[in-house]
C-alpha cells in the first residue's frame, strides 16, 4: 500500500510517527528533472572502480540504459552464492570485466562480472586469539596497479594479485593491546551483567581502502566501540551498548601505505597528544546546547591528563579525495569510553568530526566537530561526499555528510566552515539530553539518523539522497558507591525502546535544506544508495526487498525480492553494451535481518 502526503505533513513529527509501518509513504515535492547525458561514456564511466565509484563518493552513475520507463523490465541476470553466511556490507568493485567482492570475515572472491563465474578466491586466516571487536563485516576492497587491497577484522592490510588472488604482502596495521570491557564490570543488580557480550572495544578494520598517488589509505575501527550485550534477535535488533568508566581503547588513526611494499608512509592519529581537550564548547557550532557540566569536566582534568591515550575516534568510512588540492576527507568515531565521560573531560578532539588531511603527508588541514564531548554514540559513520555547492549564484567546493544526529551537513572544503545544515530528515526528540538513572529516551540515538549507509548525490540538481533510521533509544546511568571492599561502579548504557522504528529515504534540496520528498520503509534502512543520471535511485531493505525509485519524486518503479536482507550499497556497470545493477545481500545481525551469502545482479530482460 502506498499513500501520498505533502512535504509539510511529513515534517510534522507527530503525524510521521503515526504512519503505518507496513506502508511505503512517498512525498513528492517540486524539483527539477534529472539531466540525462548523451555523451559517450568513457571506460571508467562503465565500471565501478572504487568504493564511491570515484573519489567524490557521489555514487552517481552516468549510465542511462536502464531508465524510468524500462526499469520495470529488470530481471535477474545472475546470482552468486559465496558460502559465507553473515552480515554482508561490501560494495563490489568492477574493473576490467571482473567483479571483486570482500566477503564477511575478509575472504575475497573475483567473479566474471558478465556471468558470475568464480575466477579465484582468497581465504583469510585470522590471527589466533584476536578479539574481533565489531563483527565479521567488511565494507569492500580497493583495486589498483594489478592488486586487490583489503583491511581485515584482525587489523591487517593485505595485497592480493588481481589476476590470481595470491597474496603479495600482508602487514600488521595495529596491535591488539587495547583493553576490552567485561560484563563483570557491571552492577550485579543489573540484568545485563548476566548476559552474553558479543562485542567490545578493540581494534579492527571495516572500511574499504582507497588508493591514491601510489598509497593505500585505510583506518582502524572499534577503539571506542563499547560493550555490546545480548545477541540481537528479530524482536530486539540491538542489545545494550554499555560505556564502562575506565582505561579502555586507544586512539584511532588513518594511515597511508606504499602500494608496492606495504611500508607505512604517514599516520594521522584521531586523538592528538596535545590539545585533545579543546575549548570545552558548551554548544554545537550552530548554537545548540550540549548540556555539559563544564566546571565538573575541568575539575576532572587533574586526574585525567592522559585521557588521550584511550581516546577512541575510529575511522569507519572510506575517505573522499579532492584531486585538485590533494585533500582527503573522512569522519571519525565517538570518544572512548563510549557514552561515559568521567575519565575523558573536554571536547575529545578529533572525535565525531569531519577531518581534512593532506593526502601526501597526512597533515591536518582542518576539522569540524559535529558533537563535542559526545556521550550518545554520534560518530560520523556515513562517508563524506564532495560536490560543488551552489549558493548566491556561485559554486563553492564543498563536502557533505549525512549524520547520526539526523541533519545533513555541508562544509566548505577549503576552510571547514559550515555552509548549510539541512532540516532534520528523521524525527528528533530530547536531542543531546543526558543519560539518567530512570532512563532518558531520545532520538535519533546511537543507531542514527544515518548510520554507515553511504548517501548518493546528484550535483546537477543539488540533491542528496540519504538512507535514514528512526529508532528511539533509552540512555540509562548506573552509579554505585564503593562498598564492602568493592570499587565504585559507573557506566551508561543505551538500549532500543519498544516504540515503533522504521526507515526513511530522503531527497534533500541542498540549496534550501528542505526535503524534496521522503519515502518511509517498514524497517530501519542500513546499506546505502545508488543514483543514476537516468533518474533512478536504488536501495535495499532488511526484508529482502531491492527497490528502484524515481529519483525526482520517490515513486517506487520496480521491486525484487531476495532471500536475505539487502543491507549493502548497490552499484551499476556496463559490459558489452549491457548495463547491470548489482548488490550484496547477506543481512545485518545488529538489526536482526536475515543472513545470507548472495550477490545478485540484474539487467533488462530481452
Amino acid at each position: 500500500m502506498r499513500s501520498l502526503l505533502k512535504c509539510k505533513q511529513l515534517s510534522n513529527l507527530g503525524l510521521l510517527s503515526l504512519l503505518l509501518l507496513s506502508s511505503f509513504v512517498t512525498v513528492g515535492c517540486s524539483g527539477s528533472p534529472t539531466q540525462q547525458s548523451n555523451v559517450q561514456s568513457s571506460t571508467s564511466d562503465k565500471e565501478w572502480p572504487s568504493f564511491g565509484r570515484d573519489f567524490t563518493n557521489q555514487r552517481l552513475s552516468p549510465l542511462t540504459q536502464i531508465n524510468q520507463q524500462n526499469v520495470k523490465d529488470l530481471k535477474l541476470a545472475w546470482q552468486f552464492k559465496s558460502g559465507v553466511v553473515a552480515s554482508f556490507q561490501a560494495t563490489p568493485i568492477v574493473t576490467g570485466g571482473v567483479m571483486y567482492v570482500a566477503l564477511p570475515f575478509n575472504h575475497v572472491v573475483a567473479l566474471d562480472a558478465k556471468t558470475g563465474k568464480e575466477l579465484w578466491r582468497y581465504k583469510h586466516e585470522r590471527r589466533t586469539n584476536w578479539k574481533m571487536c565489531c563483527g565479521p563485516a567488511n565494507r569492500g576492497v580497493a583495486v589498483s596497479d594489478g592488486k586487490v587491497f583489503i583491511g581485515t577484522v584482525d587489523a591487517r592490510l593485505i595485497a592480493l594479485d588481481a589476476k590470481s588472488g595470491e597474496k603479495i604482502w600482508d602487514i600488521d596495521v595495529a596491535d591488539d593491546t587495547a583493553l576490552t570491557e567485561k560484563t563483570s564490570s557491571l552492577s550485579q543488580a543489573d540484568a545485563k551483567s548476566h548476559k552474553e557480550a558479543y562485542g567490545g572495544t578493540g581494534v579492527g578494520i571495516a572500511m574499504a581502502p582507497v588508493v591514491y598517488h601510489g598509497k593505500v589509505i585505510v583506518g582502524i575501527t572499534g577503539v571506542g566501540y563499547g560493550l555490546h550485550i545480548d545477541q540481537p534477535t528479530a524482536n530486539a535488533p540491538l542489545g545494550a551498548v554499555v560505556g564502562v568508566d575506565g582505561r579502555y581503547g586507544r586512539p584511532g588513526f588513518l594511515a597511508a601505505y606504499d602500494i608496492a611494499s606495504g611500508k607505512r608512509i604517514w599516520t594521522f592519529d584521531t586523538i592528538p597528544t596535545q590539545g585533545w581537550e579543546g575549548v570545552f564548547a558548551e554548544t554545537t557550532s550552530d548554537g545548540i546546547s550540549l548540556n555539559r557540566d563544564v566546571a565538573a569536566e575541568k575539575a576532572n582534568m587533574v586526574n585525567n591528563k592522559d585521557a588521550w591515550r584511550f581516546g577512541g575516534g575510529s575511522a569507519w568510512s572510506t575517505p573522499a579525495i579532492d584531486t585538485k588540492t590533494n585533500t582527503l576527507f573522512f569522519g571519525t568515531g565517538n570518544p572512548s569510553p563510549q557514552m561515559n565521560d568521567i575519565s575523558r573531560p573536554g571536547d575529545n578532539l578529533y572525535t565525531v568530526s569531519l577531518v581534512a588531511l593532506d593526502t601526501e603527508t597526512g597533515q591536518l588541514k582542518w576539522h569540524y566537530q559535529q558533537v563535542p564531548h559526545d556521550v550518545w554514540g554520534y560518530d560520523l559513520a556515513s562517508p563524506p561526499v564532495l560536490f560543488d555547492y551552489k549558493k548566491d549564484g556561485k559554486a563553492i567546493a564543498a563536502v557533505g555528510q549525512a549524520s547520526k544526529t539526523g541533519w545533513y551537513y555541508v562544509n566548505d572544503r577549503t576552510t571547514g566552515k559550515l555552509l548549510m545544515k539541512s532540516d532534520a530528515f528523521v524525527p528528533q526528540k530530547n536531542l543531546f539530553a543526558k543519560a539518567s538513572k530512570e532512563g532518558t529516551v531520545l532520538y535519533p540515538g546511537i543507531l542514527g539518523g544515518s548510520n554507515w549507509s553511504p548517501s548518493a548525490l546528484d550535483e546537477h540538481n543539488q540533491t542528496s539522497f540519504v538512507a535514514g533510521i528512526h529508532a528511539p533509544i533509552k540512555y540509562t546511568l548506573v552509579e554505585e558507591a564503593a562498598a564492602d571492599g568493592k570499587p565504585a561502579v559507573r557506566y551508561a548504557s543505551s538500549e532500543p525502546t519498544k516504540d515503533p522504528r522504521w526507515g526513511v529515504i530522503s531527497a534533500i534540496n541542498l540549496a534550501t535544506g528542505k526535503m524534496r520528498w521522503q519515502v518511509k520503509t517498514e524497517q530501519p534502512l542500513m546499506g546505502g544508495l545508488l543514483a543514476t543520471q537516468s533518474g533512478l535511485l536504488f536501495m535495499g531493505e532488511g526484508s529482502g526487498n531491492f527497490n528502484a525509485y524515481n529519483s525526482n519524486t520517490g515513486d517506487l518503479l520496480w521491486q525484487s525480492k531476495v532471500d536475505a536482507g539487502v543491507n549493502a550499497p548497490p552499484i551499476t556497470y556496463e559490459i558489452d553494451s549491457v548495463q547491470y545493477v548489482a548488490v550484496a545481500a547477506g543481512g545485518n545481525a545488529i538489526f536482526g535481518y536475515n543472513a545470507g551469502d548472495n550477490i545478485v545482479v540484474y539487467a533488462l530482460g530481452k
